[in-house]
């Protein structure tokens, strides 16, 4: 039975009450601390209907200490998350995936952090949504571009880029991205100017953003509140997910990027005037489906030649925190085998034969082995055998970057007048083209290492490909 205790104020007035369920004892048969909670009547209420809400408030909260839903009821939803996001990261979920949360927190936090769990609403939820579609909730999403010549200025003070970078603070490719004329963040911009001991105006153009976040930005905060609240809800911290109740933003689905046959021909025409190393990465993109950081991890141990095929088994990614780290492949269907056609094992086998003979003549500058983190941040010393290396600095023999794939496909496209190229969009059209050629969604999502077939037939892929009939 609840007990209930009246709260006074100095003059003797009751102005709340103090409901208290019993919660037991430990194993020395200690009394532990009761479950509390508080009740203030709103102004106007008679003693009649005070005393009949307050037993229904002290009835509806034992209720909920015996199911479990009141075991801390005061904390935070910005304390709870950490705590979900760390329990996340025990259980050995993915590094880019807690990235990915940690930076959703930062601005879902400073809408609805300070609210504790069992308050948290659907219109808290709605509100926040709410305020997220507004213009000028970016904050110092600010823009900076340079204005000057900043590879010759980073020359003139004896230093190389990879150098200067590390000096500045900044990421190698960041720092490249800003030389080549791209925006990057003021914090970015401040850090390169202070470096070279100049004003901040003097170098970059600051542009301010106000757009308004889209429907599908604040759908994924929407995701991230969804699945903190989740796991409260599965933890019987409170009684139901108030974000299973509330009412996002509708996002427009994606049209997935891909290419025609027509362009398809005119992209492995122009790969013929590129360097082998590009024309085998290329080819290996658009044959496979495979993801970018898939093919920036495959090692010369994973081609087998026997049996014409290759196998992925790891993905490599980077992350500004730990950098360049290899990974397991995004599901437990990733880890794949892929049947090549004889063109490409030919390919394979003439880049192999550049492949030896670059590394010999590099000779002590190759590094024979790497050092690079694992998933976890760990430092891994690992033989250098990846197909696509760094071929600069002091980082030969490395692999390269996954955003450099990105880099090189979009300048390629522009280069030769080609529609916009980013690696991603050689997966989208190896799945339509067998899609269309017959080849059932079970092997195209084998193929393509989905975790589920209905990912490869959904609209993403099911789009409508001009020619239902192409032979790669």
């Amino acid at each position: 039975m609840a007990n209930i205790r009246p709260r006074k104020n100095k003059n003797g007035d009751i102005i709340s009450y103090e409901i208290r369920v019993f919660k037991g004892r430990d194993e020395n048969g200690k009394q532990l601390n009761p479950y509390v909670m508080t009740y203030k009547p709103a102004p106007g209420m008679t003693a009649r209907q005070i005393e009949k809400e307050l037993n229904r408030q002290a009835v509806q909260f034992e209720e909920k200490c015996k199911q479990g839903y009141v075991l801390d009821n005061r904390q935070t939803f910005a304390e709870y998350a950490e705590y979900v996001v760390s329990l996340k990261e025990r259980a050995g979920v993915k590094h880019s995936v807690i990235c990915w949360y940690k930076a959703q927190l930062e601005r879902v936090n400073a809408g609805i952090g300070h609210l504790k769990l069992c308050e948290i609403r659907p219109q808290h939820l709605n509100a926040l949504y709410e305020q997220l579609s507004a213009k000028g909730i970016r904050g110092n999403s600010s823009k900076a571009y340079c204005k000057t010549n900043l590879s010759q200025l980073i020359k003139n003070s004896n230093r190389k880029k990879a150098e200067f970078a590390k000096a500045a603070g900044v990421a190698e490719v960041t720092l490249a991205s800003c030389c080549r004329g791209n925006a990057v963040s003021v914090d970015t911009a401040e850090k390169i100017a202070k470096e070279l001991n100049c004003k901040v105006k003097s170098l970059f153009d600051v542009v301010e953003n106000t757009d308004a976040l889209s429907p599908s930005t604040i759908s994924g905060y929407h995701r991230c509140i969804s699945a903190i609240l989740g796991q409260a809800e599965k933890e019987m911290l409170i009684p139901f997910n108030p974000a299973a109740k509330a009412t996002p933003p509708k996002k427009e689905k994606p049209q997935p990027n891909y290419f025609q046959p027509a362009d398809i021909e005119n992209i492995r025409n122009a790969l013929e005037n590129e360097p082998i190393k590009w024309k085998t990465l290329v080819h290996l993109l658009l044959i496979t489906g495979a993801r970018r950081g898939e093919i920036a991890g495959l090692k010369w141990s994973a081609v087998d030649w026997e049996n014409n095929r290759i196998h992925i088994n790891i993905t490599l990614l980077s992350k500004t925190d730990i950098g360049i780290y290899e990974d397991t492949p995004k599901t437990e269907q990733s880890d794949r085998y892929i049947t090549l056609p004889a063109e490409t094992m030919d390919l394979l086998r003439e880049y192999r034969e550049y492949w030896l003979d670059y590394r010999q003549k590099c000779g002590s500058a190759w590094n024979s082995f790497v050092q690079i983190a694992d998933k976890s941040g760990n430092p891994l010393n690992i033989k250098a055998d990846y197909l696509f290396v760094q071929e600069q600095g002091n980082k030969i023999g490395y692999p390269m970057r996954p955003e450099s794939i990105t880099k090189w496909c979009r300048d390629f496209s522009r280069r030769n007048g080609l529609p916009h190229i980013n690696p991603h969009a050689f997966r989208h059209t190896m799945a339509s083209i067998l899609y269309f050629n017959g080849v059932d969604g079970i092997s195209i999502s084998s193929r393509l290492g989905h975790s589920k077939a209905s990912t490869t037939v959904n609209t993403t892929y099911g789009h409508t490909y001009q020619s239902s009939q192409y032979s790669i």
